[in-house]
């Protein structure tokens, strides 16, 4: 058997549960759709209610909020109350990880206010806004001033909360870094209710390099003051299909974006965004961007595609095109590209509704997309959350640039799971070594992508079925997270933490690095007072008293043997 051969699996007896999800798509139709709109059409009112107010109230306002914050805060004892965390419910969370640890007491601190932009800043080129606040609004109000944010997320309802305290990327990462990276300051509340603002060269410069990955383990984020850049009204987007092997495609990606000569700070070699997906073995597409302006998408000749549109093929089937037709160039609407994903969640509507990309179905119920994550995350039960967790996989493996190949070809050989998406970021090299850190020596290589300041990494999307249980086959879900987990910890390689995660304590801070981390939890009185990361991290129920035993032992065995 050759490395790219998968094994052999016997067939898989289905259950009841094999026939819920099949149908789930009639109460997606029925009841999480129309759900969703409303729910979105209630929060869209909600932010122009907040945008019609000046800047000076909504900082007023935050102000008061802050104060209830602290207020509740200081309401804790510590002694009878258990451990800090928001008073968001389990099911609201984006991200598919269980979010258990609100099984167990605690103590909830409310921060549902926290969804205003606070300010613009043109002179600064700086926004400032609460953590609430989701790329959908932000984009809004930023795009018709020819601003954006450095990093946009592709889903409109990613929140910045989640982006900083967890993890967030697009494709100007490979610029930028993860959106955390254009982060300039932090306002955060503190275990003993003091408000500080955490910059890099600040006397809470620790704080501010600790607070990313953290999981909100360290403070409560209030707000964020996030680096600004100028933009254009369109995006000039080239598709490029390339073939052969994983290896191949792997290199076609690489140099749709990295000069083979590291020139890579050259705006003229280097496109403003970058995105790749596999569709199989041995196809893909390699897509890069430019910032363009109102005149030169309307030149005559030039196409314009207004991808936004409800009854527009699905972003990553549009893509695939390139397949047949070859090499194109369009023009996309600025603010339209940033979310090109979002109607059909990368290709997980394609799960969710089997018809959902039907021209039909675009046409009469495309406006309806998409569902509310949270929705169908609340409206799914128990029976059915586990079987996605061993039947499904929602991954992003941030590999160095120059093993994407590897991870490629590992994913085929354990999951095969198509599309694959590819997005390069930059990881810095800090002053302090913080959670998510480049490999020791990395500027002394030289490697393509790279730069003495930081390394070139790109996430590697794994995202749907596997072969496997599309075949019907037997397929251990759980075990072959597993065996990525130890993949990438082998290969200096990280595991976004909204993601499931089958990490023991000990192979968590092998993947992560703890000093800064647990350095800032000790100095700032996070430790007894909001849970750790990891075990905010860990699948599976808390209760009350694993939560002690954890934050007791929090200095022991797993950090001993990390550092051993």
């Amino acid at each position: 058997m050759s490395d790219l051969d998968v094994p052999l699996r016997p067939k898989r007896k289905k259950t009841i549960v094999d026939f819920l999800v099949k149908f789930r798509w009639i109460l997606v139709i029925l009841v999480v759709l129309p759900f969703s709109t409303a729910y979105y059409f209630l929060i869209y009112l909600g932010d122009v209610r907040s945008e019609m107010k000046s800047y000076k109230q909504r900082q007023k306002e935050h102000d008061e909020n802050v104060k209830k914050v602290v207020k509740r805060l200081k309401q804790r004892n510590a002694k009878k109350d258990g451990l800090v965390c928001t008073a968001r419910k389990p099911w609201v969370a984006v991200g598919m990880r269980n979010v258990d640890y609100k099984r167990a007491r605690h103590f909830e601190v409310d921060l549902s206010a926290f969804r205003n932009i606070l300010e613009i800043d043109k002179e600064r080129m700086i926004a400032r806004v609460e953590p609430l606040v989701n790329m959908g609004q932000i984009s809004r109000t930023t795009v018709p001033m020819n601003l954006s944010l450095a990093v946009v997320a592709e889903l409109d309802d990613l929140t910045v909360g989640g982006l900083i305290n967890g993890y967030g990327i697009e494709g100007s990462s490979h610029i930028y870094g993860l959106f955390s990276d254009t982060v300039v300051a932090y306002e955060i509340v503190l275990a003993d209710g003091s408000v500080v603002r955490a910059t890099k060269d600040n006397e809470y410069s620790d704080l501010f390099y600790a607070i990313p990955w953290s999981q909100g383990t360290l403070g409560l984020l209030v707000a964020a003051e996030i680096k600004l850049i100028p933009i254009k009204e369109y995006m000039k987007l080239t598709y490029t299909p390339v073939k052969g092997n994983l290896q191949d495609l792997a290199q076609g990606y690489i140099d749709s974006f990295a000069p083979k000569d590291c020139d890579q700070d050259n705006p003229e070699k280097v496109p403003d965004f970058v995105e790749g997906m596999i569709y199989s073995p041995t196809e893909g597409v390699m897509m890069t961007g430019r910032y363009a302006s109102k005149e030169e998408a309307k030149k005559k000749g030039n196409k314009i595609n207004s991808v936004g549109w409800w009854f527009k093929p699905w972003f990553y089937q549009h893509a695939q095109t390139a397949l047949k037709k070859g090499e194109f160039v369009e023009y996309i609407p600025t603010r339209e590209y940033y979310h090109r994903h979002t109607r059909c969640l990368y290709w997980e509507g394609k799960l969710i509704l089997p018809f959902g990309d039907q021209w039909w179905f675009r046409f009469l119920m495309g406006w309806l997309m998409p569902p509310k994550v949270s929705l169908l995350k609340a409206t799914q039960g128990e029976a059915i959350r586990n079987y996605y967790h061993e039947m499904h996989v929602i991954q992003d493996m941030l590999v160095p640039l120059y093993k994407v190949g590897d991870a490629l070809e590992w994913v085929h050989r354990e999951m095969e799971i198509y599309p694959i998406w590819l997005c390069p970021h930059r990881l810095f090299k800090l002053p302090v070594k913080t959670m998510v850190y480049p490999e020791p020596g990395f500027e002394h290589q030289h490697r393509q992508g790279d730069t003495h300041y930081a390394q070139m990494y790109t996430d590697v999307g794994v995202y749907y079925a596997p072969g496997p249980v599309l075949r019907g086959e037997v397929f251990d879900g759980a075990e072959a997270v597993r065996k990525m987990e130890q993949w990438l910890i082998e290969n200096h390689s990280f595991q976004p933490q909204y993601a499931v995660s089958e990490l023991s304590e000990k192979d968590f801070w092998r993947m992560f690095d703890a000093g800064l981390y647990e350095h800032v939890r000790r100095k700032y009185g996070a430790v007894g007072t909001f849970m750790s990361v990891y075990y905010k991290s860990k699948k599976g129920r808390k209760t009350e008293k694993e939560v002690q035993e954890a934050e007791q032992a929090h200095l022991e065995t797993a950090y001993a043997e990390a550092d051993g």
